[in-house]
C-alpha cells in the first residue's frame, strides 16, 4: 500500500512561515541575549559598588601590636543597613576562622580563589537561603615577625541585579513585541497584496468556460505572473489549434465520408429497381444487391455515430443555448415513424403538452433522442409498442423512451453504455454499440443523466432527467 501524499502549503503560508517564523526566533535570540547583557552591566554596577565598600571598609581596620583595631562607628553601619531590600552585608575576619566583625554567615571564599594583596576579586555565594554577590579583598596585618592576612568581606543580595535586569528587559521588550507584531502585520498585508495577482489569475481562469480560449489579459501583474500568464496563454494557443484541426477534420469526414456513401446507396437502389423490372428471375442477385444496400445504410449509421460521438466529446467544445426539447423530441419521434411502421411497431408520444425549456445544443440533443428511438426501434419485436414520454419533475425535464422488447439484464445497463458494448438481448448484431454510448456523452456534457430501468410492462425503459431551463424569473 503506498503511502498518502503529504499535504502541500499554499504559497501564502510559505512565504508567511519563512518570513515570520526566523523573525520571531531572532527576537526571542534578542531578548535573551538583551537579558544577559543587562545582568552583567548590572552586576558591573554592583561590583564597583561593593569594591568601593570594601575599600573603605578596609580602611577603617588599622593593625594595632598584635591585633586590630576597627574603626567602624554605628553611623557607618546604619548606612549599610538602612534598606532591608538593598542590605549590604560585610564581615572582617583574619583567616583561617578568626572572626572579627560584621556577618558570621558570611561565604568563604571558594577553594582556590587567590588574589594579589589589596586586591578586590568577586564571586557570588549563599547567605542563608539568600544569593548574594561578595566582594572581598586580602590586607597584610600582623608583624615583620609574624605576618597575618586579613579578609574583608562586603555582600549584596543578587535578586537586585535580577529585578534591575528584568525592569530594563521589560522596558524594551514592550515596544520590541508591538513593533514585531507591527512588523508582522505588514508582512501579512504585503504577502496578500503580492500575491493578489496570483489570485486575479485564479479568478480569471475559473469563470471561464471551457470554450474560452482566448488569451488571458493581466497588465498591472508583476513580471512573474505576465510570465506565468504568458506560458498559459501559449498552451491556450496550442489547445485552440489542436480543437480547431479537430473540427476540421470532423466537417472534412462528415463531407467525404457522408457523400460517397450516400451515393452508393442511392446508385444501389436504381440497381435494384432496374434488375427487378428487367429481370424479375434473378432474386439471387437482388438479395445480394439488398445484402449491399444493407451494409452501406449500415456504414452511413456508424459514420453519422462516430461523427456524432466525436461533436460530444468535450474537447470539440459545445455552444448552449435554449430550446424547446418537448417540440424537438416531437420532431425526431415524427421522422422515426416510417421505420416504427415499417417494423411492425407502434410509435407514439405521451406525457405533457406544453413546452419543456432547457439549456442545450440542438443538434446533439437531437442525435440523443433519435439514439433512444433506434435503439427501441432495433430490438423490439414486431407488432410491439414504443412510447415516448415527456414531463417536468422537481426542476427537471423527463424524457422517456419506453419499449416492450426484450430490455437490457441488470447487470448489463452500466457496460451498454461502453464504446462498441453489444449486448446479449435479441437484436444483437443489428447495431454497432455505439449508440448508447453517444447518449451518455451527449448527456453528461448537458449535465444530464441517463438511468435505466425495467417497463413496467416488460422491456426497458430508458430516461433522460435534464435540468429545466429558468427564464424570465419562473
Amino acid at each position: 500500500m503506498s503511502a498518502s501524499r503529504p499535504r502541500q502549503l499554499s504559497l501564502r503560508r510559505q512565504l508567511l512561515l519563512w518570513l515570520l517564523l526566523p523573525q520571531l526566533v531572532l527576537w526571542l535570540g534578542a531578548a535573551f541575549l538583551a537579558y544577559k547583557l543587562t545582568l552583567a552591566y548590572a552586576n558591573e554596577v554592583i561590583d564597583r559598588t561593593l569594591a568601593k565598600s570594601s575599600s573603605a571598609l578596609a580602611r577603617q581596620v588599622k593593625p594595632f601590636g598584635n591585633g586590630f583595631y576597627v574603626d567602624f562607628p554605628r553611623a557607618a553601619r546604619d548606612v549599610l543597613e538602612q534598606d532591608p531590600d538593598d542590605r549590604v552585608y560585610y564581615m572582617v575576619s583574619s583567616p583561617p576562622e578568626a572572626f572579627l566583625l560584621g556577618e558570621p554567615a558570611m561565604p568563604r571564599p571558594p577553594l582556590g580563589s587567590s588574589a594579589p594583596t589589596g586586591t578586590t576579586f568577586f564571586y557570588n555565594g549563599k547567605l542563608g537561603k539568600l544569593d548574594v554577590r561578595v566582594a572581598a579583598q586580602y590586607l597584610p596585618a600582623g608583624t615583620p615577625d609574624k605576618p597575618e592576612l586579613m579578609l574583608v568581606q562586603v555582600a549584596k543580595s543578587r535578586a537586585l541585579s535580577a529585578e534591575l535586569a528584568r525592569r530594563i528587559l521589560f522596558d524594551m521588550g514592550l515596544p520590541l513585541l508591538l513593533l514585531i507584531s507591527l512588523t508582522s502585520v505588514l508582512v501579512w498585508a504585503g504577502v496578500s497584496r503580492g500575491l493578489s495577482p496570483l489570485r486575479s489569475l485564479r479568478r480569471t481562469v475559473e469563470d471561464r468556460s471551457p470554450r474560452d480560449l482566448a488569451p488571458i489579459e493581466i497588465d498591472d501583474a508583476p513580471a512573474e505572473v505576465r510570465t506565468l500568464a504568458s506560458a498559459i496563454n501559449t498552451l491556450l494557443d496550442e489547445v485552440h489549434a489542436q480543437v480547431a484541426q479537430q473540427r476540421r477534420f470532423i466537417a472534412d469526414a462528415a463531407h467525404q465520408l457522408r457523400t460517397p456513401l450516400a451515393g452508393l446507396k442511392s446508385q444501389t437502389e436504381l440497381v435494384q429497381a432496374e434488375r427487378a423490372e428487367a429481370a424479375p428471375a434473378l432474386p439471387l442477385a437482388l438479395r445480394q444487391l439488398r445484402q449491399v444496400e444493407t451494409s452501406v445504410a449500415r456504414s452511413i449509421r456508424v459514420v453519422n455515430q462516430l461523427l456524432a460521438l466525436a461533436r460530444a466529446e468535450p474537447e470539440a467544445g459545445l455552444q448552449l443555448a435554449p430550446l424547446d426539447l418537448a417540440a424537438l423530441a416531437r420532431e425526431v419521434a415524427a421522422e422515426a415513424v416510417p421505420r416504427a411502421l415499417a417494423a411492425g411497431q407502434d410509435l407514439g408520444v405521451e406525457g405533457e403538452e406544453g413546452a419543456l425549456p432547457v439549456n442545450g445544443h440542438a443538434g446533439l440533443l437531437r442525435e440523443l433522442v433519435a439514439n433512444l428511438l433506434d435503439n427501441a426501434i432495433s430490438y423490439t419485436p414486431r407488432g410491439g409498442e414504443i412510447t415516448l414520454w415527456l414531463a417536468r419533475e422537481d426542476g427537471q425535464v423527463r424524457l422517456e423512451v419506453r419499449d416492450n422488447g426484450p430490455g437490457i439484464p441488470e447487470g448489463e445497463r452500466e457496460r451498454v453504455f461502453s464504446r462498441f458494448y453489444r449486448g446479449s438481448a435479441e437484436g444483437k448484431g443489428k447495431g454497432c454499440g455505439l449508440g448508447l454510448a453517444i447518449v451518455l456523452e451527449i448527456a453528461r456534457r448537458h449535465g444530464a443523466r441517463i438511468p435505466l430501468a425495467d417497463n413496467p410492462g416488460g422491456g426497458l425503459r430508458a430516461c433522460l432527467l435534464m435540468p429545466l431551463a429558468v427564464a424570465n424569473g419562473q
